[in-house]
C-alpha cells in the first residue's frame, strides 16, 4: 500500500491509543469530536486529492528509494522541480480546505532530518542515516502521517537548555542503556499531531557542549507510552459543539495545535537519529526552519485565495462590488498574495542538491518568504474585514436564523443586495470572521506570524545569509575604491 485512501487513513487513526485532553477532560473519541474532527478532515484531503488523476502530478511523486507512487508529503526533494512542486501542491490543498492541512511539517522535518544525518554519519561515522533511511521506507509504503515535532517550550529565553531552573523544559535524554534512551520533556504548538501516526523529534536551537543531552532527535509512535497531549484552545471552538454550519464560517476544515508531553517515554536505539551530536544540531534545526519557511509561500496563499474570495463576494452582496476603493483593495489582497507566492516559488527554483542527494531550498530566499508572511497576511485580513463591514462581527445567530419570529426580522433588516439571500450573506461573513478572527485564524493569520520561527529569528537568518561584505565589494569595485595594504 503505497497510497492510503481518506477513508484508510481515518481508520488507522481508530485503531490507536492517543491520551489527550481537552478543556480539562479526558477525550474518549478524538476521531469522531466535533471540536477535533475538522482538523482530521483537512489532513484526510491530502489523500483523497492523491487519489484524484488530475491531481496525481502535484500530489504524488515517484520514491528514489522503491520506485513506487508515494504521496509527495512522505518524498524527500530530488530536484528543484519537486520543491517547487511541493509549494504548488500546499497551495492547491490550502484552497481546498481554506485551513491547516497539517502533514507540512513532517514532511519538511523528513527532509531535514535526511541530509543532516547523512553529513553527520560521513563525518562522525555514525548509524543515523540508515536508521532514518528505514523509517522512511515505512512512512512511505504505509502513506503515513508524520509529525515534525521542534518547538520546545524554552522557559527562560535567556538560559541555555542545561541551565534552565527546571531541566524538563527542553526535551532531553534522561536515561541510556544497550536497549534505547529515555525522554522527558514537552514540545509546544504542535500541528496536527493527534493526527499523526508518528512524531518526528528534533532538537528546538543550536546546542553547546553542556547541551549534549538535549541535542537529540528521534521518532517514535504519536501514541507511546508515556506521551500525552493537551489541546490547544482556539477562538470560537466550541461554535462546533452547538451543531450548526453557518456560525462556524468553515463547518468542514479546520487545524490544531497541542502541548506535546514526555513523560519518560522510552526510544529504541533504531529510532534514534541524533544523540549528543550538539555541533550537527544548528543545522537540523536551520534546515528544517528553511523548509518549513518555504511552505508558508504556498499554504498561506491557498488559504489567501479563498479569504480574498470571500471579501470578494461579501463586497457582491453588500452591493459594494463596483465601487473603486473596494477594487483597488481587491486588487492590492492578490498583489500580497501573489508576492508570497513568488518567494515561496524563487527559494524553490534557486534550491541545490545536498550531499544526501536530496535537494535544499535558498535558505536566504526561505527566509525572506517567511519574513513577508509575518506582515502581509495580516494586511490581506485588514482589507477583508474593511470589505466585509462591520456586519462580519455582529451578525446574528444562526439560531437566530432558525426562529420563527426573529427570523423574519433577520430576513428583512439583513438582507443585501435583492438576488442574495440573507442566510448566504451570513455565511460568507461566518467564513471571513473565521479567516481572520475565528479558528481558522491559527492556520492563517496568526500562525503566520509565529510558525516556522518569530519574525527575529528569519532577520538573524537573512543577516547570515545577506553576504553584506560581497555588497560592499561590488560597491566598492563600482566606485573604484582600492584596497589599502595593511602595515
Amino acid at each position: 500500500m503505497a497510497l492510503k485512501t481518506p477513508e484508510q487513513y481515518e481508520e488507522s487513526l481508530r485503531k490507536m491509543n492517543f491520551k489527550i485532553y481537552l478543556m480539562g477532560e479526558l477525550v474518549k473519541n478524538w476521531v469522531d469530536n466535533p471540536i477535533i474532527r475538522p482538523s482530521l478532515n483537512s489532513v484526510k484531503m491530502t489523500y483523497a486529492l492523491a487519489q484524484k488523476p488530475e491531481y496525481e502530478d502535484l500530489m504524488t511523486a515517484t520514491s528514489h528509494l522503491t520506485g513506487k507512487k508515494v504521496n509527495r508529503f512522505t518524498h524527500l526533494h530530488q530536484s528543484t522541480e519537486d520543491l517547487v512542486k511541493k509549494v504548488k501542491m500546499q497551495r492547491l490543498l490550502g484552497q481546498q480546505t481554506a485551513s491547516c492541512f497539517q502533514r507540512c511539517v513532517g514532511m519538511d522535518a523528513m527532509n531535514a532530518v535526511d541530509s543532516t544525518t547523512y553529513e553527520m554519519d560521513q563525518k562522525l561515522g555514525t548509524k543515523y542515516h540508515e536508521r532514518f533511511i528505514n523509517f522512511l521506507k515505512m512512512v512511505q509504503e504505509e502513506d503515513l502521517t508524520v509529525d515534525g515535532a521542534m518547538t520546545d517550550v524554552k522557559g527562560d529565553r535567556s538560559l541555555a537548555p542545561h541551565q534552565q531552573a527546571d531541566p524538563d523544559l527542553y526535551v532531553h535524554v534522561v536515561e541510556k542503556n544497550d536497549k534505547g534512551i529515555v525522554v522527558r520533556g514537552a514540545k509546544a504548538h504542535q500541528t496536527g499531531a493527534v493526527n499523526s501516526h508518528w512524531i518526528l523529534v528534533m532538537p528546538t536551537v543550536a546546542m553547546g557542549k553542556d547541551d549534549a543531552d538535549y541535542a537529540v532527535s528521534f521518532v517514535c509512535p504519536a501514541d507511546e507510552k508515556g506521551i500525552f497531549y493537551i489541546y490547544g484552545r482556539q477562538s470560537c471552538d466550541t461554535r462546533k459543539l452547538e451543531g450548526g454550519t453557518i456560525d462556524v464560517g468553515n463547518a468542514q476544515f479546520g487545524g490544531h495545535e497541542a502541548l506535546m508531553v514526555f513523560d519518560n517515554v522510552f526510544i529504541p536505539w533504531e529510532n534514534v537519529l541524533m544523540c549528543g551530536e550538539t555541533e550537527f544540531s544548528g543545522m537540523l534545526v536551520e534546515r528544517f526552519a528553511g523548509y518549513h519557511r518555504q511552505s508558508y509561500g504556498g499554504c498561506k496563499v491557498g488559504v489567501g485565495d479563498v479569504l480574498i474570495g470571500a471579501a470578494a463576494l461579501a463586497a457582491d452582496y453588500n452591493g459594494a462590488a463596483k465601487a473603486s476603493h473596494v477594487k483597488d483593495k481587491l486588487i492590492e489582497m492578490t498583489h500580497l498574495n501573489e508576492t508570497l507566492f513568488s518567494c515561496g516559488i524563487a527559494c524553490s527554483a534557486q534550491g541545490h542538491k545536498t550531499a544526501s542527494g536530496t535537494y535544499l531550498i535558498d535558505l536566504l530566499l526561505a527566509n525572506v518568504c517567511k519574513q513577508n508572511v509575518t506582515r502581509f497576511p495580516y494586511e490581506i485580513c485588514r482589507l477583508a474585514e474593511d470589505i466585509a463591514g462591520g456586519m462580519m462581527v455582529t451578525m446574528a445567530s444562526e439560531k437566530d436564523f432558525k426562529n420563527p419570529e426573529l427570523g423574519k426580522v433577520l430576513e428583512k433588516y439583513l438582507k443585501g443586495t435583492a438576488n442574495v439571500s440573507c442566510e448566504d450573506r451570513a455565511r460568507v461573513m461566518r467564513l471571513v470572521e473565521n479567516l481572520t478572527l475565528g479558528t481558522a485564524a491559527v492556520g492563517y493569520r496568526t500562525e503566520s506570524m509565529h510558525g516556522a520561527g518569530s519574525p527575529q529569528a528569519q532577520r538573524i537568518m537573512i543577516a547570515r545569509q545577506g553576504n553584506l561584505e560581497q555588497k560592499k565589494n561590488l560597491a566598492k569595485n563600482i566606485a573604484g575604491i582600492k584596497e589599502e595594504k595593511k602595515a
